[in-house]
């Protein structure tokens, strides 16, 4: 047997000089010769370490052997047994620390590229124009209430119809896909693989409902009349502040309002759409998560002239994936590490003009794992920028605990669940996704959204008394 090639086929891509003055999406993703090429290198572990370290158990070896044995059609059905988003999770999900990082060819060199050929497999389905159903058991009669479109809800919802059971996903927005579709730029992930991956759900025969607010159109409660059992997967969408001198000064986004123009709204269009947003000319974003490096190569692609990093720690404690960094450098985002802003200097319009900051150095760790920033006495200096993007992360919208009886929450505001089974407080209510694990991603969302649906399956069906 050969030896497997030590690195990864590359993936073609938009030269950064082009891809920031468009909004199409970066990568080109493989050719069948070429994803057949890096599905060759996988070794088919007995043990699959990498299934053990996908949070939705995906066949990883079943489903990359096919490819090499250029069995396409085949190759999409196994994945779809577990995960019916792939195009999505292809893209987005962060497989370099997860199933990839446990990936036996990392002794040897890079590890086998799983999320490049689940992008592959189904982009190829997309294209072939074979899209199959798979057909679902006998109805139930049971009905389940799936509150949020996100990961989370998009999961469960297509793992209970599979069940047999009858599903109903009420969605806040105009249009379904949740953080998928607000918080996640056009250049990652395109807005018409979201709609195709729910299509997919739809055709399922889940039904969907849009700008159903959960707390206004209807409460928890009122849905537990019509419904056997209620998941809320709400997600995180109530953005944090740092609560400094000057915040509220024009120009000043959270970048949950600054992405959702921009993505949803398509700002970027205007004005064929009629959505305005600020185009800064130096714009800073601060925090160094996925949300950040997504709004700072947004602001670049809507013309700045400077796009910042402000981040209070150094490169190596930055939670965003390595890849989003690395493109946010080639694409010319500039990086002040170990820096902290204090306050916004606003000008006679009432818009943010300049931002004082402190240098910081690095303490022991904190109960984050990661080190602590500690402030350098004397050490302020100010810069310009006329457009902030606040990114230190959301925490749950209070609308759900505000209008729900007998349900715990914790201290940040998340709904209390067991881990194993996604139970809530309240008897025939689970939950998912953000809204009760905190900011996570969208693989993780959908690793609760499965655990959700086979405790949903199992109270309706068997052990509703027992809870």
């Amino acid at each position: 047997m050969a030896k497997p090639q030590k690195n990864q086929v590359p993936m073609r891509e938009q030269s950064s000089e082009k891809r920031t003055k468009n909004f199409n999406e970066v990568p080109y993703g493989y050719s069948p010769d070429e994803a057949m090429q890096e599905a060759a290198r996988c070794i088919q572990c007995k043990d699959a370490p990498c299934v053990k370290g996908c949070p939705v158990e995906i066949d990883i070896p079943g489903f990359i052997k096919a490819i090499k044995e250029g069995d396409f059609k085949k190759s999409i059905r196994i994945m779809k047994e577990k995960n019916v988003m792939p195009a999505i999770c292809g893209r987005v999900c962060p497989q370099e620390d997860q199933s990839q990082k446990v990936c036996t060819l990392c002794k040897i060199g890079e590890p086998s590229a799983i999320g490049r050929l689940e992008r592959f497999i189904a982009d190829w389905e997309a294209q072939s124009g074979e899209i199959e159903i798979p057909p679902t058991p006998e109805p139930t009669g049971k009905r389940v209430a799936v509150v949020g479109s996100g990961p989370a809800g998009l999961t469960v919802a297509g793992d209970l119809i599979k069940m047999g059971h009858e599903v109903v996903i009420f969605e806040a927005l105009h249009k379904p896909g949740g953080v998928l579709v607000y918080g996640i730029p056009e250049f990652r992930l395109p807005k018409s693989i979201v709609a195709r991956e729910v299509e997919y759900i739809k055709k399922l025969g889940a039904k969907l409902i849009t700008s159903f607010i959960i707390g206004k159109t209807e409460t928890v409660d009122e849905l537990l009349k019509e419904f056997d059992a209620v998941f809320i997967g709400t997600g995180a969408g109530l953005p944090k502040f740092m609560k400094i001198p000057g915040e509220n000064a024009l120009g000043i986004y959270s970048a949950n309002e600054y992405l959702t123009r921009s993505n949803l709204m398509k700002a970027y269009l205007f004005p064929q759409y009629d959505t305005p947003i600020v185009r800064g000319k130096r714009v800073a974003v601060i925090g160094a998560g996925n949300v950040s490096m997504d709004s700072a190569r947004t602001a670049l692609r809507l013309g700045a002239e400077k796009s910042m990093i402000i981040y209070r720690r150094s490169d190596e404690e930055m939670p965003a994936r390595i890849e989003e960094i690395e493109r946010a450098k080639e694409e010319g985002v500039e990086f002040h590490l170990l820096t902290l802003p204090i306050r916004y200097f606003i000008d006679e319009k009432g818009w943010v003009n300049e931002i004082e900051c402190m240098k910081m150095k690095l303490g022991e760790p904190d109960s984050s794992g990661r080190k602590r920033p500690i402030p350098i006495e004397g050490s302020n200096f100010r810069m310009p920028a006329d457009v902030v993007v606040v990114a230190i992360g959301q925490s749950p919208n209070p609308l759900v605990p505000n209008t729900t009886r007998d349900l715990n929450m914790g201290k940040h505001g998340n709904i209390i669940i067991d881990p194993l089974t996604a139970k809530t407080s309240k008897k025939g209510v689970f939950a998912g996704g953000d809204i009760a694990t905190g900011e996570a991603t969208v693989i993780q969302a959908m690793g609760t959204g499965r655990i959700a649906a086979r405790a949903i399956d199992e109270y309706i069906t068997e052990f509703r008394k027992n809870w």
